[in-house]
């Protein structure tokens, strides 16, 4: 069943960094800035984010770059201990979605001191300042799967 959190792990931070690699460099996003993909709601906008969700903890400290990532790695262990007897496949899968999440982002930091962030959704005229990437995407719903679907491994004492 461990296979199952593995899979699902290095399948998001594949898909997380091949996303990044074709957006940011082969499609040149870092020096265009923005492209259009759906002109009033997709485009990508480059964003180098250095501290974490909407920008909190940015001041682009050396130090804070390393205790993020250090965060992460931790996140990962911590996950992945919690899941060691779970029996779900669901859960699993969305556990492992978190540690891939996490831990495309820790690469991010390792590689470019930054997290790349290039998706933008605006929608009904509301402009949205904010970007994200596939990784935040699996952080998220894998977070919400792991809460709906993991099971309580604390089993009730029996009557006395």
């Amino acid at each position: 069943m461990q296979k199952l959190l593995l899979i699902s792990a290095a399948s998001v931070l594949t898909l997380d960094q091949v996303t990044k690699y074709l957006v940011v460099f082969y499609m040149n996003l870092i020096e265009r800035g923005q492209i259009s993909v759906w002109p009033g709601f997709i485009h990508f906008h480059m964003a180098w984010n250095s501290g974490i969700n909407f920008g909190l903890f940015s001041d682009n400290g050396l130090a804070t770059r390393w205790i993020l990532i250090a965060i992460a790695l931790g996140i990962c262990g911590v996950v992945t201990y919690w899941m060691r007897r779970e029996t779900r496949p669901i859960a699993l899968i969305s556990a492992g979605i978190v540690i891939g999440g996490a831990l495309g982002n820790a690469i991010d930091r390792v590689l470019y001191g930054s997290v790349a962030d290039f998706l933008n959704i605006t929608c009904c005229g509301l402009q949205n300042p904010f970007a994200f990437n596939v990784a935040d995407i699996a952080i998220f719903a894998g977070l919400l799967g792991v809460m709906l679907f993991a099971s309580d491994t604390e089993k009730p004492n029996p009557p006395t």
